[in-house]
């Protein structure tokens, strides 16, 4: 069984991954809350790319920049000036769309409107006779250009000179900090900086679940390299990329990568690649990965007056270093883990078990520890949990019967279940049962947490 939208926002609400935000004030459209198992997914989602990008890898440092920065930013960057959607509405049901978005989905993908002027687009709807995707009607207002970012104020005023924005992405922060990592962290070109962070964009047609919304979390590196070399790293870090999906247990056939063509190239940018997943709706991107030239560090040279290049210590020449910058959303990486990873399982009995298989590094939950019968082995149980509780996420259950709390644990994808049993009282020994196999073995409590701690890292 592959689960549509529906079905997976009913597994998430029901398991505490993630709930409509506001729910109780009937909601606020496209915001989400993310549960206990949600947060705790997330968590392991950006520890690890923290791990594979940053921590433990010696070409990157990190960073983590404000999410409010001056104005003039994004000035420099072009975002306040052509950060737009192409924005038309249904005259009949008064519903708002993007230009593009309505040419895409009436084609199936087949016609790609990215990089066509506003009149193009607007020509082709009409001509094609596409109509309105919410009531059928076929009357729309001219195109008009809306800016997705969030504009709010600093200060006690709410006059003009004191607008900021809520950034739209964690990249410029990086730049605006290039010298002062650079300098302080002694890093010699070719060297990244990795970010985590929130962004912000006003979407007008947010969707697709947590695919889009106007509030997510981005983990961003800017890897910094001589101009000359660029495409070469451009290359190394789309492989990079691809590994590190693999590890956080996406399936090859998932995946496929689009390269974008030379002519439809954002101006500032030699090479894209999207990295696109296979959701429910079609392949879509999952990670953006773009050589994007010198543009951002001499921009903000230009608009600040600050002397952002690099001299070389080795041959002595200073230079604005071109950038290549793989970008992933981590909700658009948590939607795909889910859809890859949740499947209805038929055993060898008949019976069927909702089974989360996913990789042990990101599973929310590492161990349940389960007293058989909860009056006579309690204690134990929870002598055994505290135990366990110094060195993994565990939870304990001792509510239903034992079969059936096998199942939630597999529904939340817990890696090991530990029992207590009337043995257990008798010589210190439990029964470990693995999500995937369901196998089991008795391991001895005084070996327990260096067991499971070497299984986990399988």
């Amino acid at each position: 069984m592959s689960y549509n939208l529906d079905q997976l926002n009913a597994y998430c609400k029901r398991y505490g991954f993630i709930y409509q935000g506001s729910e109780i004030y009937g909601g606020l459209a496209n915001t989400w809350d993310y549960g206990p198992l949600g947060a705790s997914l997330k968590n392991n989602i950006k520890k690890l790319w923290w791990e594979e990008f940053v921590s433990k890898n010696p070409l990157n440092v990190g960073l983590d920049s404000s999410i409010l920065l001056n104005p003039k930013t994004w000035e420099a960057t072009g975002h306040v000036s052509g950060f737009k959607d192409p924005l038309m509405d249904c005259k009949q049901c008064k519903s708002r769309h993007r230009a593009d978005n309505l040419i895409s989905q009436a084609t199936k993908n087949q016609v790609d409107a990215d990089g066509w002027d506003y009149q193009q687009m607007y020509d082709y709807i009409i001509e094609n006779k596409i109509k309105c995707p919410v009531c059928g009607g076929f009357d729309y207002t001219p195109i008009r250009e809306f800016n997705l970012m969030f504009k709010t104020h600093q200060g006690v005023t709410t006059e003009s000179i004191n607008d900021i924005y809520l950034r739209p992405e964690t990249a410029q922060g990086i730049f605006l900090n290039f010298k002062n990592v650079q300098r302080t962290s002694r890093k010699k070109v070719p060297f990244g900086i990795g970010q985590i962070g929130k962004s912000f964009r006003n979407e007008i047609t947010p969707g697709n679940y947590i695919f889009r919304t106007r509030e997510f979390e981005q983990m961003e590196m800017e890897f910094f390299c001589k101009p000359g070399t660029e495409l070469e790293w451009f290359a190394y870090w789309k492989k990079f990329a691809l590994a590190f999906l693999k590890k956080a247990g996406l399936k090859e056939e998932s995946v496929k990568l689009y390269d974008h063509p030379k002519e439809k190239l954002s101006f500032y940018s030699n090479a894209t690649t999207d990295i696109l997943y296979n959701y429910p709706w079609g392949f879509d991107e999952l990670w953006g990965i773009a050589s994007r030239t010198d543009y951002d560090l001499r921009r903000h040279q230009e608009y600040s007056g600050e002397k952002l290049e690099y001299l070389d210590p080795d041959t002595n020449e200073s230079y604005l270093p071109y950038v290549i910058e793989p970008a992933l959303g981590v909700e658009r990486l948590l939607l795909a883990i889910l859809i890859d990873n949740l499947e209805e399982e038929t055993l060898s009995d008949g019976e069927t078990r909702t089974l989360l298989r996913i990789s042990r590094a990101l599973a929310p939950i590492k161990i349940t520890v389960l007293p058989l019968v909860k009056k006579y082995q309690g204690d134990k149980a929870e002598e055994v949990y505290n135990q366990l509780l110094e060195d993994f996420e565990v939870t304990y259950d001792d509510t239903g019967n034992i079969g059936r709390r096998y199942r939630r644990a597999d529904a939340i994808g817990t890696p090991y279940c530990v029992t207590i049993d009337e043995q257990t009282l008798q010589d210190d020994t439990v029964t470990i049962r693995e999500r995937d196999t369901m196998e089991q073995v008795r391991v001895s409590l005084d070996n327990l947490n260096e067991f499971l701690r070497i299984e986990l890292k399988k």
